[in-house]
């Protein structure tokens, strides 16, 4: 079974004699930059328990130059690496483990959703090409004052998401 699909229910339908087998259900993500910097800060809580996740198979990342460019921007920072517990190795290492199991997209057509923080739109679309379910943010309220809606996409908070 793929890494980014997993069991939601196994039902046998009987129709004309013809057994079916349902159900698997996409767990494709994006994860906000607001998440992985809280999970590197935090000890432990949701934001970690995501990345965790993540790296077990349970969720299938994605990610895009733009992503890339903004988890790099943002881990380097000064301020991030005095409260983060790792060292700048570790960091660099946690983050290369995660990109290795992220699925790149690239990105060929822009929806400009229109967010308040125009910085922000990038992670609508990427989720749109790579046709993931959510997207995870600490950010919520600003995800969701979208001009442009994809019905398919929900913006959940680490809580949501681990809650099911």
């Amino acid at each position: 079974m793929p890494r980014k699909m997993h069991l939601l229910a196994l039902t046998r339908l009987q129709c004309d004699g013809i057994y079916a087998t349902i159900a698997q259900m996409n767990n494709t993500i994006v994860v906000d930059t607001s998440v992985l910097i809280s999970a590197l800060i935090g000890p432990r809580g949701p934001n970690r328990e995501i990345l965790r996740n993540c790296l077990s198979g349970l969720y299938n990342p994605l990610i895009s130059n733009a992503l890339f460019q903004e988890y790099e921007d943002v881990s380097g920072r000064e301020n991030i690496l005095e409260k983060c517990p790792l060292t700048h190795d570790e960091i660099r290492e946690l983050l290369n483990a995660f990109y290795s199991i992220c699925q790149w997209v690239p990105i060929y057509y822009l929806w400009r959703p229109n967010l308040p923080d125009e910085g922000d739109n990038f992670l609508i679309e990427l989720a749109v090409a790579g046709n993931a379910t959510c997207i995870v943010t600490n950010n919520v309220k600003h995800m969701k004052a979208s001009e442009l809606t994809f019905p398919d996409l929900h913006i959940l908070t680490p809580e949501e998401l681990l809650r099911g």
